[in-house]
């Protein structure tokens, strides 16, 4: 993958917690415990990252979690739920942030290697990561597409509010929720993001 194939990154949230993110900024796992929000994250999958330490000494949690493209399995397993969700847009300058990483797949799986961002990004296969569908013949080569296709940008402690440069949403009652909270920042419908699309079949 080539920095100019990155047009924004994508962070998963839910509007509920937009309003404090307009405020704070999006924070890592560990700095947004003591703070009210709605949690996507499931517990097994938490238990396991809360034990990843990277190399600069850090844990995984200590960071925020990006995906390169929304569509991804993280987002199928919760397309029940696309009307509560939004997909910020994020701006692809915090791959210049001192001590951003680059997971090559879903940073919980084992043999997930970690790099130094924006150099890390040479590493990445842009085909798999960018993938509209990462199913195959072959269990485990379908397991290991699934994985790669959440690779990660890591950003630690937390990314600011100005980095945000737009807002994705599925549906009409999203867009209106986004409205009302006046985020500073424009709001698209998309939902073939959130697998909406009459034509996603799985």
């Amino acid at each position: 993958m080539d920095r100019m194939d990155i047009a924004e990154l994508h962070y998963i949230c839910p509007i509920a917690n937009v309003a404090s993110i307009c405020e704070k900024g999006i924070l890592s796992h560990n700095a947004v415990r003591e703070i009210a929000h709605v949690s996507l994250a499931l517990p097994e999958v938490q238990s396991l990252r809360e034990t990843v330490p990277l190399q600069d000494g850090r844990m995984l949690h200590d960071y925020v979690n990006l995906y390169f493209h929304a569509r991804n399995p993280m987002m199928y397993y919760r397309r029940e739920q696309h009307g509560n969700l939004c997909v910020l847009r994020i701006s692809d300058s915090v791959l210049d942030i001192q001590g951003t990483m680059i997971a090559d797949r879903n940073a919980a799986r084992r043999q997930t290697w970690f790099r130094p961002g924006p150099e890390g990004l040479r590493y990445l296969n842009r085909h798999l990561v960018f993938a509209r569908d990462w199913t195959h013949r072959d269990p485990e080569r379908a397991d290991y597409q699934k994985a790669v296709k959440c690779a990660e940008v890591l950003v630690p402690h937390h990314v600011s509010s100005d980095r945000i440069v737009g807002a994705y949403v599925s549906c009409d009652d999203a867009y209106y929720d986004m409205m009302a909270l006046e985020v500073p920042w424009p709001v698209t419908q998309c939902p073939d993001i959130f697998f909406q699309e009459e034509s996603d079949v799985w």
